[in-house]
């Protein structure tokens, strides 16, 4: 495997928890290892909604490397980390650690690949993990005679008064509303007699 040269710019993402925070440790970092342009967020790392590291994957081109100062400002979970970087590296663009126990993540080198390459092994193995204990869960709660889901939000009385409605002609629409359902749930409980 050949070993690609940077050919863009040093991208900068820093991310704090919250407004109380101060990120310039951070920009302090991300601006001495050259990054041309910084972005960063003040939200939590659980938080999906997070603007700036939309406008930074949106504004790194092919050859550009994004840095982190830590790999924890990226991801909010090891399998969120590695779809991120994977679609940085389907796009050719380069990730790189800058701080911190994981600083060898460096997606530009043999090493630092290989070494994410081990890191997305560990994310896939968590995720058939969360697969096979949701699965046992669900089973379990099957076999105690549990179901998942919300409860309805159509019971018997409900049904009762729907059916009543809709053979004196009353449209499922007009009866979805009234009783402050969606009208795909109504159709869904009321079956072939809709």
């Amino acid at each position: 495997m050949t070993t690609k040269t940077i050919t863009g710019q040093l991208i900068g993402y820093a991310r704090v928890s919250t407004d109380d925070q101060e990120a310039q440790l951070q920009r302090d970092a991300l601006t001495a290892a050259g990054c041309a342009r910084i972005f960063e967020d003040k939200a939590s790392g659980k938080n999906t909604d997070r603007p700036e590291l939309t406008a930074v994957l949106d504004y790194a081109r092919p050859g550009d490397v994004l840095c982190v100062w830590k790999l924890d400002r990226l991801g909010r979970s090891l399998i969120d980390l590695v779809s991120i970087v994977d679609g940085l590296r389907e796009r050719g663009i380069g990730f790189r650690v800058l701080d911190g126990a994981l600083s060898s993540v460096d997606t530009t080198s043999a090493d630092g690949r290989l070494f994410f390459q081990i890191i997305a092994a560990m994310a896939e193995f968590e995720r058939s993990l969360i697969k096979d204990r949701t699965r046992a869960g669900l089973e379990a709660a099957k076999a105690q005679g549990r179901t998942g889901g919300r409860p309805s939000v159509v019971d018997e009385d409900v049904l009762t008064v729907a059916r009543a409605r809709k053979a004196k002609g009353e449209s499922v629409s007009a009866i979805a509303k009234a009783l402050g359902v969606s009208r795909a749930t109504l159709y869904r409980h009321l079956g072939e007699n809709a």
